[in-house]
């Protein structure tokens, strides 16, 4: 049978409210933490008999306190919930670098830390350069991460992530703050392709109908360092709406 996995794009967090970028892995708002709340009602009706599940999360504040509080119910019920940098959201900017893995640990104790990469936050220095603001790093962590849910044994993923990620990383499409879609990943993809996330009807408008149901196209907006002119191909230098953004 075909893993069933749901992409969720975390609540509303601070830098949301004024597209403050400058704030350092922010935290929900107010407004975000109503959304969990709707957000879990709704995700609980859809899956609230499944039981052979996996919770993947962005090891950064926002998604990890939106599954805290959406997915307490499989929580509960001893579903992990496994921190993965690969989920992290796209650009250098402040709100989009997280925080310390031994800071993350102390103050979420129910989440397993231990398969972050040891590089984690680190985004601009040659030895983060596999979570660096470019197109060919953010589509090979894309792949990758999906190529581990195809291979993973629960038939269930859930995983919070990032608008900007999301859509240009993984499926080309919007997510509202707190809204979610439900693809199959089947694992008979071709030899050496790419596994394929396959949505479902349901959710082409977010499962709580609140996304844009216009596709985008996957990698587009995303920065090639060689395109751009000379003095702006440091990480640093890149200017781009496609960190957490859109739908706010």
């Amino acid at each position: 049978m075909p893993h069933t996995v749901v992409l969720i794009r975390h609540a509303q967090a601070l830098h949301n409210v004024d597209q403050d970028w400058s704030i350092h892995d922010p935290s929900l708002s107010p407004l975000g933490l109503e959304q969990c709340h709707e957000l879990r009602e709704d995700l609980l009706q859809r899956f609230g008999d499944e039981t052979d599940a996996l919770i993947i999360v962005s090891p950064m504040r926002r998604t990890i306190q939106t599954a805290l509080l959406s997915l307490d119910w499989l929580i509960e019920r001893g579903v992990r919930i496994q921190a993965d940098a690969r989920w992290q959201e796209n650009s250098a900017k402040p709100c989009d670098i997280g925080s310390s893995v031994d800071d993350l640990k102390a103050e979420f104790a129910k989440v397993d830390f231990s398969a972050v990469d040891p590089v984690y936050p680190d985004k601009t220095s040659p030895r983060g350069a596999k979570y660096a603001f470019t197109k060919e790093a953010i589509l090979e962590r894309a792949r990758s991460g999906v190529q581990d849910i195809q291979e993973r044994k629960e038939r269930l993923i859930l995983v919070v992530s990032h608008s900007g990620f999301l859509r240009l990383g993984v499926t080309g499409h919007w997510f509202f703050n707190g809204d979610y879609r439900t693809f199959e990943l089947d694992g008979h993809n071709e030899p050496g392709q790419p596994p394929k996330l396959k949505q479902l009807e349901a959710t082409l408008s977010g499962g709580l109908g609140k996304s844009w149901p216009n596709p985008v196209v996957i990698g587009s907006e995303l920065p090639i360092p060689e395109a751009l002119p000379r003095g702006k191909r440091h990480i640093q230098d890149i200017t781009s709406p496609t960190s957490d953004d859109g739908l706010l």
